[in-house]
């Protein structure tokens, strides 16, 4: 049900014209602050491993080396058990210390899981004991580990193939595990639509479902280890866009039986298998067969003893894409309906059927999306989400009545929830952060809707100089909303003019700019704005929250319409008194690295000076799954790929280029950048360019402070 109201006005000119921060002492942040501390001690405090205790009426986090419990009505807390109390029992025991304590789970009301470095242990606040639980292989890739919770046994991987172990007898479920036949050890698919997982225990236990990817037809790609003499090849495989693709297969493993059988998925051995799920009886096993194309999706039953075909539920089309990210959801204690996912009317909402394929109703409504599901009350009567209904750069936390179809807000606060539910549904904790608050956490009563909080956090940047921030919008050239946030430098003085930097995105399955802490700038923007620049940033078509339309308006032509709303943004700065038009400069990774050169080059001489770090250049060499969704493949869409091509357009480069690569980069492949230069020297165009070795898409851990403090100056070098 749709719940827009004059109330949704109302909040966001407040966040437009009250969102300004500023603080004004006397220290500066270093480049090593900025970026290394910046998600850590210079980031809004987190609470790690913040939840509910099963059994109980109270919840559990830890905050400085301390467990916390505290009560879910009153949201008061006390200290249970400190890093130095467990290390002392741990020592003498004659076990490993921990240098932090940072993870627990419940087991119960006077249990907890956690690990040391030799595996998983069981404390015990009563007794004050530690007890071992199973211990993992430790020849095993602890990637893959995955531990089915009703029964205790487990799965993992091993050169290749896929072990199971319960009641400590450990059984190799398959044996022709290889390079190019991969059971886990890597996400099928490149882990595009949603999957994030390789196996599925069924709900008793009895079953574990797991992938088979043949990799045989795909292409090898070469990635050299430079840290070896001589460097050494290791190659990887890479489907690209047009060309083979893996053959991907489900298989069912029977714990009792110790067999196998595989779902008979007939048709294309290319199309995608996607959004597992189980039936709570676990006689089937349900699979989201995508066609490669991407237009066509089956949800399809299996029989789970057989692994034959028993129907199709129903189908789904779109001229574009579809993209389905969510497995079948049954209802609690009603395991003859189901909920899904499905943007079919234009945004993502919840979808009622039954067990047949029937649909009964569709359950949510609006030009506004579901965002998650975070599971049923104890009746199963209300299915509690997050959608973004009060704005896309919002995030509230709701329930949907599944007879009456009623949908409740359950949060309030003008910025950004993200909630946890207790195993009844009559609590829940929210994480609250906005444009001006850091963090805060509070506990409500799902009823009442009554609120306590027990945490907030402080402004972590308080002790150093900072510009202001505030998060707007403007108008695209067809009139829809863009949403934008700028940091202006310390000491800002509207009288003088400041010198822009465009950082951005852009690309789909993301959202820079939200109504969160610093509207969900970097630490990184801080320290720019210390050294006088002003940072902008908007987030275009094609990117995340605002419905199907507007995020397939970049379907088959990547770069052009977010191009356009870029500019559009570009056209806003110049407006502003304060901006210096001739020195605005632009920077992006990975897709935004893309977009860094589009508008360096399809719009030549917008941009003084731009960064391009990771960027895709010819999409004909990314791959498969993600680029022939948004692309089709270069076979059907020629045009679209030579248009978009920034090989075309290297001669039409004005003003200062700096282009950056991970030289083991498995996602955009070296050769991406590698091509662009040898395009510029072929046509005489000057770039600058610098390379990462031993980093892959991302350059991270302590280097990351290397690449960032070249790219600020080179932006203070030429802007």
């Amino acid at each position: 049900m749709c719940l827009k109201s004059k109330l949704k006005t109302t909040l966001f000119i407040i966040t437009i014209f009250c969102s300004t921060y500023t603080v004004a002492q006397e220290k500066l942040l270093t480049i090593q602050e900025a970026v290394l501390k910046g998600r850590t001690s210079l980031a809004p405090k987190r609470l790690a491993s913040l939840n509910f205790i099963p059994g109980t009426a109270k919840f559990s986090y830890i905050d400085n080396n301390i467990v916390k419990v505290g009560d879910n009505t009153s949201g008061k807390t006390t200290d249970v058990l400190s890093l130095k109390e467990l290390n002392t029992q741990l020592k003498s025991s004659g076990k490993d210390t921990l240098a932090a304590l940072s993870a627990i789970t419940w087991k119960n009301a006077n249990q907890f899981y956690f690990a040391n470095k030799k595996g998983e242990l069981i404390y015990s606040l009563d007794k004050k004991v530690i007890s071992e639980t199973d211990k993992k292989d430790e020849s095993a890739n602890l990637e893959e580990y995955l531990k089915e919770p009703v029964t205790g046994a487990y799965s993992y991987c091993k050169n290749y193939n896929l072990y199971v172990v319960k009641d400590g007898k450990e059984t190799q479920v398959t044996t022709d595990g290889s390079y190019e036949i991969v059971y886990t050890g890597k996400n099928v698919h490149q882990n595009e639509f949603g999957i994030d997982g390789k196996n599925f225990w069924s709900p008793k236990g009895n079953y574990l479902a797991f992938y088979r990817m043949d990799q045989s037809p795909v292409t090898d790609y070469p990635i050299i280890d430079w840290t070896t003499h001589p460097a050494k090849n290791v190659n990887i495989k890479y489907p690209m866009a047009g060309s083979k693709s893996h053959h991907v297969t489900l298989g069912i493993y029977d714990v009792k039986t110790n067999k196998t059988i595989y779902a008979k998925t007939e048709g294309d051995k290319e199309q995608y298998l996607t959004n597992i799920a189980w039936s709570p009886d676990e006689k089937h096993v349900y699979i989201a067969v995508l066609s490669r194309t991407q237009n066509d999706m089956k949800l399809n039953e299996y029989d789970a003893t057989t692994g034959n075909f028993v129907r199709t539920l129903f189908e789904e089309h779109d001229d574009k894409y579809t993209e389905p990210l969510h497995p079948m959801l049954f209802v609690k204690n009603n395991p003859s309906q189901f909920i899904w996912q499905s943007r079919k009317d234009g945004y993502n909402h919840f979808y009622l059927y039954n067990i047949n394929g029937t649909l009964i109703k569709q359950l949510t409504k609006g030009a506004w999306e579901v965002k998650a599901e975070n599971g049923f009350d104890e009746k199963g009567e209300r299915l509690f989400f997050h959608a973004n209904d009060q704005s896309p750069v919002n995030q509230d936390f709701y329930s949907v009545n599944l007879k009456s179809g009623e949908v409740k807000r359950l949060t309030y606060g003008n910025g950004f929830h993200t909630c946890v539910l207790d195993e009844k549904a009559n609590y829940f904790i929210d994480n609250f952060s906005s444009v001006n608050i850091p963090r805060e956490y509070n506990i409500i009563q799902t009823a009442t809707k009554k609120a306590v909080n027990f945490y907030k956090a402080e402004n972590p940047i308080k002790d150093y100089k900072s510009g202001s921030w505030n998060l707007f919008t403007i108008k695209n050239s067809e009139g829809t909303d863009l949403y934008c946030r700028l940091f202006k430098p310390v000491n800002f003085d509207s009288t003088k003019k400041y010198p822009v930097l465009v950082y951005l995105y852009n690309g789909p399955h993301s959202q820079m700019v939200t109504n969160t802490w610093m509207a969900g700038g970097e630490l990184w923007y801080q320290y720019m704005a210390e050294k006088g620049f002003m940072v902008f940033t908007l987030d275009g078509r094609g990117t995340s929250y605002r419905g199907k339309a507007f995020e397939q308006a970049t379907h088959r032509q990547l770069g052009t319409k977010e191009m356009e709303d870029q500019l559009k943004g570009v056209e806003y700065l110049k407006s502003l008194a304060y901006v210096d038009a001739g020195r605005i400069g632009v920077h992006g990774w990975s897709f935004g690295g893309f977009m860094t050169t589009t508008l360096m080059t399809r719009s030549p001489g917008t941009f003084k000076v731009g960064a391009a770090g990771g960027p895709v250049i010819d999409w004909t060499y990314y791959e498969i799954m993600y680029t022939e969704r948004y692309m089709d493949s270069p076979q059907d869409n020629k045009e679209g790929y030579d248009k978009n091509n920034l090989l075309n357009y290297v001669d039409k480069l004005k003003g200062k280029l700096l282009m950056i690569h991970g030289a083991q980069d498995p996602v955009v492949v070296w050769q991406h950048s590698i091509l662009y230069q040898k395009k510029a020297v072929d046509k005489g165009i000057q770039l600058d360019y610098y390379v990462y070795p031993g980093h892959e898409h991302n350059v991270l851990g302590k280097d990351r402070a290397h690449l960032m403090e070249k790219i600020t100056n080179y932006f203070i070098e030429n802007l």
